[in-house]
């Protein structure tokens, strides 16, 4: 069982009056009378059945008990004050601060932002695209839950490309994204065809190291695996350690690249990659859009996150289609 507190307005009169170490200035800082200052430290040294001033010619000292007790007092009353703001309603200043990877924040979601924008004019958006921090013999969910943190101290809401179970904080899942080969039109006109995955021996394949960094799992490897197809040399060929420099060197006729289509789509709607084969594979790892509690309360990052699952289900939908 806890031991009984004293009153709680003792306390809080002990703690101005130990700061200031002066009757006056802490029934000021309060807004009481010294007197009433005098009587609250005189009860809690009758609940605690010990001295915690001594009184001079000039002013007043701290017992010892009353030094040790003092630091952590302030620091509780400092944390007290913490948890009631936590509990009030934030302000909605209109302004919007994402984090996102690189990749998605350039190929998904900025070129969709100017529709939230016409939408939410009241809203000043920031965008900042920020890097998932690199394991050092860390668990991946270990390594996940320090990104996020980190992430969520500077913004309103993340948008992760993980595992889930993110637990404490509202997670909306955004995508299960899927992986397939891509590449330029460009790459097929004169030079060997992409009818069969086999085909791919003559090619050259660009790695989207996407899935090594954070599945552990090549993309490649994962595809061609699901294809049935085992005499492809894998370790040949440029890798990238983002999708969006991965995405562009296909564009560019570097090769063939294995990554996630929707982060192509308005790539392979406007014809400038092309999925030469239907297969398309899942991945463990998935978007989130993620808050704490209390951003995620916040008219901005409602709406935010109420367009964000919109847009993503119509992508969704899109790609299947087409």
């Amino acid at each position: 069982m806890s031991e009984r507190l004293p009153p709680l307005n003792s306390l809080k009169v002990f703690e101005a009056a130990a700061r200031h170490l002066s009757l006056k200035m802490a029934a000021r800082e309060l807004n009481v009378t010294p007197a009433a200052v005098s009587h609250q430290v005189k009860l809690l040294e009758d609940f605690l059945g010990v001295q915690l001033f001594r009184r001079l010619n000039r002013g007043m000292e701290l017992t010892p008990a009353a030094r040790i007790a003092l630091p952590q007092l302030t620091a509780g009353f400092e944390t007290l004050a913490r948890a009631v703001t936590a509990m009030r309603p934030l302000p909605d200043t209109g302004q919007l601060t994402i984090s996102a990877a690189p990749s998605f924040a350039t190929r998904w979601l900025v070129p969709r932002l100017h529709r939230f924008f016409s939408a939410h004019p009241e809203i000043d958006v920031r965008v900042s695209a920020r890097l998932r921090r690199v394991a050092h013999g860390e668990k991946d969910n270990d390594v996940e839950r320090a990104t996020l943190e980190h992430w969520l101290q500077e913004s309103d809401i993340a948008i992760l490309y993980g595992h889930g179970g993110y637990t404490g904080y509202r997670a909306d899942k955004l995508f299960a994204p899927t992986i397939s080969p891509i590449c330029s039109p460009q790459l097929l006109k004169g030079g060997p065809g992409l009818k069969r995955p086999e085909d791919l021996a003559f090619h050259t394949l660009v790695h989207d190291d996407t899935g090594v960094l954070y599945d552990g799992v090549s993309f490649w490897n994962l595809w061609l695996k699901a294809a049935g197809i085992d005499t492809i040399d894998v370790s040949r060929g440029p890798h990238f350690s983002h999708a969006v420099l991965a995405i562009e060197a296909a564009a560019d006729s570097l090769g063939v690249v294995a990554t996630i289509p929707l982060l192509a789509a308005n790539e392979l709607a406007a014809g400038r990659l092309v999925m030469p084969f239907e297969l398309q594979v899942p991945v463990s790892s998935a978007y989130y859009a993620v808050s704490n509690n209390t951003a995620g309360q916040r008219p901005a990052v409602s709406a935010f996150r109420d367009w964000l699952l919109e847009e993503a289900a119509q992508s969704a939908k899109l790609l299947a289609s087409g």
